[in-house]
């Protein structure tokens, strides 16, 4: 019954969080939901395997929870929502000296609709694929994970996670020109890490057509739905 109300519930984030901090005890959990998926696929990709991954979404929540009258409408709320979690990843990141990749969960593909649309995984794709596929994206993110916090962010943003440059800046709190030469940086040095994987899609993948990138982006599939916040 619930959870029927919040998918119900018309108001808009904006609304949702000026609610939150008016005393809506309902307010925050629904704004939440809404964004759910989008956030913790960020969590997951910038914190590279899940269990940092729930814990800096959370730290994220609470703090978001916890400073929500701070927002001033700057941005848009989702905007701000992905800053604060993206914040909290780094945070824990430098924290934790955090630089190796983990397994991905063994249910990856379950939940490969949920999330960021351009991560979905066609269900009638040959086994065979769908193997090769995924050792692709392991291959990627591992990469991924051996780069700088800084880079790492905004790759997942803006290659991952298909957000346009000008609102990546605005989540990582920084210049449009920041945000294109870190995700420069990072793919000078994920072209390096990946050269034997780029080399092979060279081979296997037919000619682009003209004024097309040569090498097609490696599709990623989105990680598992969140687990549910504690306290």
């Amino acid at each position: 019954m619930v959870a029927e109300a919040m998918r119900q519930d018309v108001r808009s984030d904006a609304e949702l969080l000026a609610a939150h901090v008016a005393g809506d005890s309902h307010a925050f959990g629904i704004l939440f939901s809404r964004h759910r998926d989008r956030l913790w696929a960020v969590a997951l990709r910038t914190m590279s395997n899940p269990e940092d991954a729930a814990d800096g979404l959370q730290d994220g929540m609470v703090a978001a929870y916890r400073r929500a009258g701070s927002f001033r409408g700057e941005a848009a709320v989702t905007t701000w929502l992905h800053r604060v979690v993206v914040n909290a990843c780094l945070d824990r990141i430098r924290a934790a000296k955090v630089r190796r990749a983990e397994p991905l969960p063994d249910d990856l593909e379950e939940y490969g609709d949920r999330g960021s649309t351009i991560s979905a995984t066609d269900a009638t794709a040959d086994p065979a694929d769908l193997t090769e596929r995924g050792e692709r994206r392991r291959q990627v993110l591992d990469a991924l994970a051996t780069l700088p916090e800084q880079q790492r962010a905004a790759l997942v943003l803006v290659d991952m996670e298909g957000y346009p440059v000008a609102e990546a800046a605005q989540m990582l709190d920084c210049a449009v020109g920041t945000v294109k030469s870190r995700c420069s940086r990072g793919r000078a040095r994920l072209a390096v890490l990946l050269a034997d994987l780029i080399g092979s899609l060279d081979v296997a993948d037919p000619p682009a057509p003209r004024n097309q990138p040569v090498n097609p982006p490696v599709q990623t599939t989105q990680p598992s739905r969140a687990p549910p916040l504690e306290g």
